[in-house]
């Protein structure tokens, strides 16, 4: 069967679906059965059939030695696009931006975009033993036990920069556990006051239990296709992204967003003061706030007042889905959680958390360490459509 094309409108999100989270699957779980079971759902979602799937994106850590022809065959789906992306958390963007220019150009009409991994016993060690040759030659060996160690150095610069305590960073893990305890599909939804996080274990100093993403299985998804007049989409106003920024030469305290912001905005038609929510890719809780530091958010540069007024008490919706700090990160759909979230918000279809009136949100993603801190930043400015 010929994919059918969309009646009208240009590339769009038009469905979003996420398969749930778990910090411990099943026995016999696979990274390729949770992308197969993200594909059906959001499939459903859109309201499709298998055969209208003309293209395919991949992001996964854990699908190797398989690749994005091996799923397709899985998936039994023919196809005239295809591309995987290794960029971790910026990933999810980095294919949103070629399946809209894909779908734009008439190569594919209906593009599913899928990420997500399953770790077995001794796979997470591995990945951040041998992420890349950097990693496995100069800091494996020492060791230092993963990003933890490395995000720790960057949060002592933030504090430092910024005169902030660890209480300040609380609130972004206990804003989200809010966010999270309305969201079913959170893997920790229990309550999270600032004490319990100033109370938890130190993992590397200055950074606590909950400062550090727990690693789960599960998968990502989202359609896109060309928006229809008779059903909501949500379009893409404007997509950045920004690769190996500092040469691996700076403190980690920029991660290029800085640089492409004013063109965002720009070519968005609105700014920082108009958006409704923010899915900021939240790896550590410096990080966020480096983010949104970035995107001109924070007005007069006070981070620790921007925190406290604008985020503490879910005074503004940040990570609405409880973010990866509480609905958990599922390797490369990290950066994928976030814009599913977004979607489903703007689409209205988030439910207990479901933001009123919601039509804009940024989506960051950031990530990819190569050596001292991440090399890869993204960020989308999304409007719906209703």
């Amino acid at each position: 069967m010929t994919p059918r094309r969309a009646d009208s409108g240009g590339a769009a999100i038009v469905a979003a679906a996420e398969t749930p989270y778990s910090r411990h699957p099943p026995a016999g779980t696979t990274t390729t059965a949770l992308l197969a079971d993200a594909f059906v759902r959001v499939l459903e979602i859109a309201g499709i059939e298998r055969d209208e799937v003309d293209g395919l994106g991949v992001a996964s850590f854990t699908l190797a030695p398989d690749h994005a022809i091996d799923l397709a065959w899985r998936l039994g789906v023919r196809l005239r696009w295809a591309m995987e992306d290794p960029h971790g958390g910026v990933s999810a963007l980095n294919l949103l931006q070629h399946a809209l220019h894909a779908v734009e150009a008439g190569v594919a009409a209906n593009v599913v975009l899928l990420a997500g991994d399953h770790f077995s016993p001794g796979d997470f060690e591995r990945l951040v033993s041998h992420y890349n040759r950097v990693t496995s030659e100069h800091l494996a060996p020492i060791p230092t036990g993963g990003p933890n160690a490395q995000f720790a150095l960057v949060t002592q610069r933030h504090m430092a920069r910024h005169g902030l305590g660890r209480e300040d960073y609380a609130i972004i893990p206990v804003s989200q556990r809010t966010w999270a305890a309305r969201n079913p599909g959170a893997v920790y939804r229990e309550p999270l006051s600032i004490d319990d996080y100033l109370a938890a274990p130190v993992v590397a100093p200055p950074l606590g239990r909950y400062d550090c993403v727990p690693v789960v299985s599960g998968a990502d998804a989202i359609l896109v296709s060309r928006a229809r007049a008779s059903a909501p989409a949500v379009r893409v106003r404007a997509l950045r992204t920004s690769f190996n920024y500092d040469n691996q030469l700076g403190d980690g305290l920029a991660t290029g967003l800085g640089s492409v912001a004013a063109e965002l905005w720009d070519a968005a038609g609105f700014g920082p003061q108009d958006v409704d929510l923010g899915c900021v890719y939240d790896d550590y809780p410096a990080m966020v706030l480096i983010q949104l530091d970035e995107l001109g958010f924070v007005l007069d540069g006070d981070v620790r007042r921007f925190a406290r007024e604008r985020l503490e008490g879910n005074r503004w919706p940040l990570n609405t889905s409880g973010g990866q700090l509480s609905a958990g990160q599922a390797g490369a759909a990290g950066g994928m959680h976030g814009l599913v979230e977004a979607v489903r918000q703007l689409l209205g279809q988030a439910s207990e958390r479901q933001v009123a009136g919601a039509r804009r949100a940024v989506v960051t993603g950031y990530g990819s360490v190569v050596y001292l801190h991440g090399g890869c930043a993204a960020v989308a400015a999304l409007e719906s459509t209703g």
